[in-house]
């Protein structure tokens, strides 16, 4: 009869020995051989009349070993259900060569497996009002409206080609080119083309580029050439981290590929209706209300992810949570599709421990709270995503709209996706409710000015 064993080998590590012995896995081995032979394609014999002994022959020793296996994995499975263990991954097979069993002289075999196990959490950082986040209201200003609504103008006039960059209205499209501090192309530094509005630069840039033509070319560093969110988002284009202060300082050859001049759309109920189709905007104070609310919502959603994010940190670092580390560097190494290195397995596991805890966390939060999306609230969060891709209101009465949402939410990977970002949402809701959240006004230029505390939160 097999027998399971389990040893405490390490922090939350144990050892599992399983031993089988003949009547574990002769009768199976029996079972199989018989079932081969009925199968087999064996030159010389008919099919399904080849001998038990032919089989036995040619291919007993595989069929063994696979009905030991078997068994060992059957009886595993059954204790780790019997005793709860809630564990990491699968169970690693410690060494063992196929090359023990004889099917000739069937014996007792003992296998081992080592496992990782969760640890029991408390999620503290949500206790007794422990946790003190600022939830930032951001100001919007006349002048981020003068801007926004200056976008859609030129977002929807007419452009023709000029030669001479004569003030900041004009569109310029460029080629950036990594110099050293003089000048000198860097070999293999950062190239790429962008198109802009001369006036994104710093005023004394724009005036070092009036009257420059196409094929001309100006040398600049980046970090004095624009204002902080400019800079921000030319730093992202080049594929440069914008918090990294070493990058705003590289200088660039800023190459003159096209000039254009944009001829602004005037403000008037036709440019609203074209902006806004289903609004009944009739004056420019409609307009910029509308505009207003729009970049209100921006913030507010970036204020909400900002907030998250950090609240995303201070759960994964401060909810004291114990690792069998070693052991999970082991699973790294052979518990996926490809086998690892130590070495690789070493320099994945600060992430995977990140992630890990993330899981941890969250799933005993959801199982807690009782947490869960349904299939009509999904279908809700489908929908509102299906009429923001395809414009809103415009298409919400459309006959093709219910067969589309159909076959979306036969997709797996679309519904799994929906409903991890949804249960995730649940998550911080919650977890709002349970952290001192103070409010404070603060302008845009502030707010992307914020020490960046965090990475972005990852998906449950």
């Amino acid at each position: 009869m097999a027998t399971v064993t389990r040893e405490n080998i390490g922090l939350l590590n144990d050892k599992i020995t399983v031993k089988v012995n003949q009547e574990d896995y002769l009768p199976n081995f029996d079972k199989a051989v018989k079932q081969f032979s009925k199968t087999a394609n064996i030159p010389g014999f008919r099919k399904g009349m080849v001998p038990a002994g032919m089989v036995k022959k040619m291919h007993g020793q595989a069929i063994f070993t696979d009905e030991v296996i078997k068994a060992v994995e059957a009886k595993l499975g059954n204790y780790m259900q019997e005793e709860k263990l809630d564990i990491f991954g699968q169970p690693i097979p410690l060494e063992r060569t196929a090359n023990d069993f004889d099917f000739n002289t069937p014996s007792e075999y003992s296998f081992n497996f080592e496992i990782g196990l969760k640890p029991a959490i408390e999620v503290t950082p949500l206790e007794n009002g422990k946790t003190n986040l600022t939830r930032y209201k951001i100001k919007v200003s006349d002048k981020m409206v003068d801007e926004e609504v200056e976008r859609m103008q030129l977002k929807g006039g007419n452009i023709t080609d000029g030669d001479t960059i004569t003030d900041g209205e004009n569109v310029v499209n460029v080629t950036f080119e990594e110099t050293d501090a003089n000048g000198n192309v860097i070999e293999g530094g950062i190239k790429k083309d962008n198109s802009l509005l001369v006036k994104y630069f710093s005023p004394a840039i724009v005036e070092k580029l009036k009257g420059k033509k196409t094929g001309d070319s100006i040398v600049f560093q980046l970090e004095s050439s624009f204002d902080a969110e400019r800079l921000a988002y030319i730093l992202k284009d080049l594929g440069l981290d914008a918090d990294d202060a070493a990058a705003a300082k590289k200088y660039f050859k800023l190459d003159i590929t096209k000039v254009q001049v944009i001829e602004k759309k005037e403000l008037n109920e036709a440019f609203f209706k074209e902006v806004y189709p289903n609004d009944n905007l009739v004056t420019v104070e409609d307009f910029r209300n509308k505009l207003k609310s729009e970049i209100e919502t921006y913030w507010a959603q970036e204020s909400r992810n900002t907030l998250h994010n950090e609240l995303f940190e201070i759960l994964v670092h401060e909810t004291p949570i114990d690792l069998p580390k070693a052991f999970l560097k082991r699973w790294l190494q052979v518990g996926g599709e490809k086998p690892k290195t130590a070495d690789e397995a070493e320099r994945e596991y600060p992430n995977f421990d990140h992630q890990l805890r993330w899981t941890l966390i969250s799933d005993k939060l959801i199982r807690d709270n009782n947490m869960e999306v349904s299939f009509e609230e999904l279908k809700e969060a489908a929908k509102t995503k299906l009429l923001g891709h395809f414009g809103g209101a415009a298409v919400a009465g459309a006959e093709w709209l219910d067969s589309y949402l159909d076959n979306l939410l036969r997709d797996e990977k679309f519904v799994d996706q929906t409903y991890r970002e949804m249960i995730t949402q649940k998550l911080f809701d919650y977890a709002e409710t349970k952290v001192n959240i103070k409010e404070e006004e603060i302008s845009a230029e502030e707010f992307v000015k914020l020490p960046n505390k965090h990475h972005h939160h990852h998906e449950h």
